[in-house]
């Protein structure tokens, strides 16, 4: 019976490739996918995912926790790891935490009992000792997004410190001085980051990020809310509210109109984030996007390595400042799109 590396071989192709026209990837050539299908009718080779468990006693299914799928982000993330993972011949069990470390913890612990080859998970917080016990244990895991410190895998993640300079010498461009944000969870390596980014990028201007500045958010559109109306009871405003995620952001313009105010008018908004919604307020928000689509491909095959014997490498990518309307800008001709 002809196997996928006589597929290969008959087409004159990599073992990979022949597994991405098998599993309908839009990355292969036409030439390559007409190749590889022609050898795939001169062989007869027809795939079992069944005999092919038992030979290697692996499922060929990856576990994906994510942090929320209701946040544009994690659906992006998800969807990008998917189409990534078929490519490669795996098939994904996706858990929702819901920001819920205990929710998190089911879904660790149940993608684990069914025998999953490999496990992705961007953490609620730092502090599950199920990971750290699956990691030393020898499960193959890649973070994604988040991480844990101390636990020794690889992580697949964007650096928005540059962006979040950009953002801020384009804020005090504008004439903004008074600069507040909505931080996220303390529990989660982002949450710190952004903040901490954020501080940093003002102390290169003399301006100072103030207590009464810092709003505690969760990641959730509701907190953004919350934390936008505390900072107009301020006596002293701040003239631009910097959301670290996208549902804040979208909480934080809620709040402003429930107030009768505009943004920018009143109130500049920026976020960290960018997703496909933010063209289409009013007016459109300007944000900080990170590459979704490659840091779900990134940690696939960084997972993938780890569970066929490979040495799965962490990976860093760069975010980057997209310029809309909502902290003062000018309109332009046309709006850049996410």
């Amino acid at each position: 019976m002809a196997s996928i590396k006589d597929v290969a071989a008959e087409a004159g192709v990599s073992v990979a490739t022949v597994s991405r026209v098998l599993n309908d990837h839009p990355s292969v050539s036409a030439e390559a996918r007409a190749r590889v299908l022609a050898a795939v009718e001169t062989l007869g080779y027809r795939p079992n995912a069944v005999a092919r468990s038992l030979r290697t006693d692996q499922t060929h299914t990856l576990g994906l926790v994510i942090s929320d799928v209701m946040n544009p982000y994690f659906t992006e993330l998800a969807r990008s790891v998917e189409e990534e993972a078929r490519a490669l011949g795996y098939s994904v069990i996706i858990g929702n935490a819901d920001e819920r470390p205990d929710l998190q913890d089911h879904h660790v612990r149940n993608l684990l009992d069914r025998r999953i080859d490999g496990l992705l998970v961007s953490p609620t917080d730092g502090g599950s000792p199920l990971m750290l016990d699956a990691a030393r244990a020898g499960t193959p895991m890649v973070f994604v997004d988040r991480w844990i410190p101390g636990v020794d895998v690889p992580v697949v993640r964007s650096d928005g410190r540059a962006a979040v300079r950009d953002l801020v010498a384009h804020l005090h461009g504008l004439g903004h001085r008074r600069l507040a944000i909505i931080a996220g969870p303390a529990a989660t390596t982002t949450g710190r980051e952004r903040v901490e980014a954020f501080r940093e990028a003002l102390g290169a201007y003399g301006l100072e990020l103030p207590d009464a500045y810092i709003g505690q958010g969760d990641f959730q559109a509701e907190s953004g809310r919350r934390v936008t109306e505390g900072f107009l009871d301020l006596p002293e405003p701040p003239d631009v509210v910097f959301a670290a995620d996208n549902l804040m952001a979208l909480g934080a313009l809620d709040a402003v109109r429930a107030r009768g105010l505009r943004v920018p008018d009143d109130l500049a908004l920026a976020a960290f984030d960018d997703i496909r919604w933010f063209v289409h307020t009013d007016p459109p928000i300007t944000a900080i996007a990170q590459p979704t689509g490659e840091l779900g491909r990134a940690a696939v095959r960084a997972l993938v390595d780890r569970v066929e014997g490979r040495p799965g490498e962490s990976v860093t990518l760069p975010a980057r400042l997209v310029v809309r309307r909502s902290c003062g800008e000018q309109p332009a001709s046309s709006e850049p799109s996410p």
